[in-house]
């Protein structure tokens, strides 16, 4: 299919640059193919779950990926974008021609200019040649607790910040559940979670089960190719433990329904799932792009935001929906005010017939 087959009219007033408050308040489309859209908030979601449901969360914890500093006497911004070693990160850098192969940049907290600096080493460009590749020279087992003083949060491009960020956003640009460092995005769906909200839901006897993918940085980045079948997606480390893949194979075996929070979950249990359905440990990284034809071996509900036209995200929903029924739920959302992006409001899709 070609890209601008998933394009759509999105009004800037649509995009949220802050979450609703209380969280609980979002609004939240269910979406039930081919052409039934019921309004609703977030608050609703327990009584659209089954009592045999087995939730799926991404745990991952997102780091304050965003440097400042300078290389001499140059300024330097970095966003750090993917791990590629112990202490190594591939990073995208503003003005990154001027940096070249040993050179050293030195980092600064935003709002501490004369404290000492977090040293890396540059060692050259990224696999891509759009990136840098850092070289921290920090003890590595202090590496992600230095990020929380030197760092701001990575939030995605379309969300305008100070350079110093708000500092409620580190709280706001995390799950409440995350656990396991190194995501320079957030699983966007799990922040809609409250601790009130998962009590509600535990309440009900409903089960759930953690796995961890890192979101990477091409999470943001616009798909070039003019055809869906050239386009390249971003690797990201996942992990799924082996008594968590034994559980959700367990209960996709007794015929209970999996519900995905979010699409990072839904690609590492994809990733994990044979032709059976059976979910295996995983412990590597996926790069695993899903578009219209995929055939879901795992995932039969999905809890998601509402995502940017062209991108790789809408048409994942559109492969587990159908096409035609994302595009008039978009629509729908749209004229309804619903709220889209990274802290906007959600939707709650029923997977298409076969």
């Amino acid at each position: 299919m070609l890209v601008t087959d998933f394009d759509f009219v999105l009004p800037k007033e649509r995009i949220a640059s802050r979450p609703a408050e209380p969280r609980e308040s979002a609004g939240l489309l269910h979406v039930c193919p081919p052409d039934s859209f019921i309004d609703g908030h977030i608050s609703d979601f327990p009584a659209l779950l089954r009592p045999d449901d087995l939730l799926v969360f991404n745990d991952t914890r997102v780091i304050p990926a965003r440097l400042f500093g300078k290389r001499g006497d140059a300024a330097v911004e970095a966003t750090l974008f993917k791990s590629v070693g112990l202490n190594q990160w591939e990073a995208l850098v503003k003005n990154a021609r001027r940096l070249r192969e040993n050179d050293i940049v030195r980092f600064y907290p935003p709002n501490d200019p004369a404290a000492d600096p977090l040293e890396a080493k540059v060692l050259g460009r990224g696999e891509d040649g759009m990136t840098v590749v850092l070289e921290f020279l920090t003890d590595p087992s202090v590496l992600f607790a230095q990020l929380e003083k030197y760092g701001v949060m990575p939030l995605p491009p379309y969300i305008h910040r100070e350079k110093t960020g708000y500092e409620d956003d580190k709280r706001n640009y995390q799950t409440v559940y995350a656990a396991h460092d190194g995501a320079v995005a957030a699983p966007t769906a799990g922040l809609h979670f409250t601790k009130e909200l998962l009590a509600k839901i535990d309440a009900m006897g409903i089960e759930n089960v953690k796995i961890t993918l890192h979101v990477g940085g091409g999470t943001f980045l616009p798909v070039k190719v003019d055809d869906t079948k050239d386009h390249v997606m971003h690797a990201e480390f996942g992990h799924i433990s082996p008594e968590n893949a034994r559980l959700i194979t367990q209960a996709k075996r007794d015929g209970r329904r999996i519900v995905s929070i979010g699409t990072t979950a839904l690609r590492l249990l994809e990733s994990a799932a044979d032709d059976t359905g059976e979910v295996h440990p995983f412990n590597r990284e996926t790069s695993i792009f899903i578009t219209p034809g995929y055939r879901f071996k795992a995932v039969d509900a999905l809890f998601t935001n509402f995502h940017l036209p062209c991108s790789t995200l809408f048409m994942l929903v559109c492969a587990f929906s159908g096409v035609d029924c994302m595009k008039a739920a978009y629509h729908h959302a749209i004229e309804k005010e619903y709220r889209f992006f990274s802290y906007g409001d959600a939707c709650f899709l029923e997977k298409k017939s076969e």
